[in-house]
């Protein structure tokens, strides 16, 4: 598979602020931004209110730079539930946008982030932007800090994926093979029986 050209959309949910991003794939390990932002829904405004707005937010942004795939902050426990739980139903509408468009989604922990794009998967904050910046060229550092954690998720997926492909074609090819060996023992099981 080539991932040369792909566009991968990054997103960093939240549903007080919710990081957007869009970089292409260019040859080898080189990224090119294409537009970065920021979602903002009123925290006073009810929860379906909030969602729907985010929902059309990113239906927006999907249709409008096409991503090939998007790779998206996996929700874990911070320590504050209610938090997690209202990040938990942006991705829900986030995933539910790509999902409607035939996008594929991945998701990735933040550690798991921070080592592909810095080597080091407990980084800071003030280190994944400077990365993210000079990966990318840019000029200044994307501000606030949901859109940097975006771009790093849209990185890390251009770096991660290639892997990530070859791996699932080679589960693929496994489980094919498992099957033809299946099909072969009850060949030779039944011809076994009838003689």
């Amino acid at each position: 598979m080539n991932f040369e050209g792909m566009r991968v959309m990054g997103i960093d949910p939240g549903l007080t602020r919710c990081g957007l991003s869009v970089v292409q794939a260019g040859r080898g390990r080189a990224v090119l931004p294409v537009a970065v932002g920021v979602v903002r829904t009123p925290s006073g405004a009810e929860l379906g209110e909030r969602l729907h707005r985010l929902f059309e937010a990113v239906s927006e942004w999907m249709d409008d730079y096409r991503p090939d795939v998007v790779g998206i902050e996996r929700v874990f426990e911070r320590g504050e539930v209610s938090t997690v739980m209202y990040t938990a139903h942006a991705v829900g509408v986030l995933v539910l946008a790509a999902e409607q468009r035939g996008i594929p989604v991945h998701h990735y922990t933040p550690s798991e982030v921070k080592k592909a794009i810095s080597g080091n998967g407990r980084a800071d904050k003030k280190q994944m932007t400077s990365m993210v910046t000079r990966i990318l060229g840019l000029s200044e550092a994307p501000k606030p800090a949901d859109a940097a954690d975006a771009l790093a998720l849209a990185i890390c997926h251009c770096w991660r994926g290639p892997a990530l492909a070859r791996a699932a074609e080679a589960q693929e090819r496994a489980a094919a093979k498992q099957k033809e060996w299946e099909a072969l023992a009850t060949q030779r099981r039944r011809a076994a029986s009838n003689n």
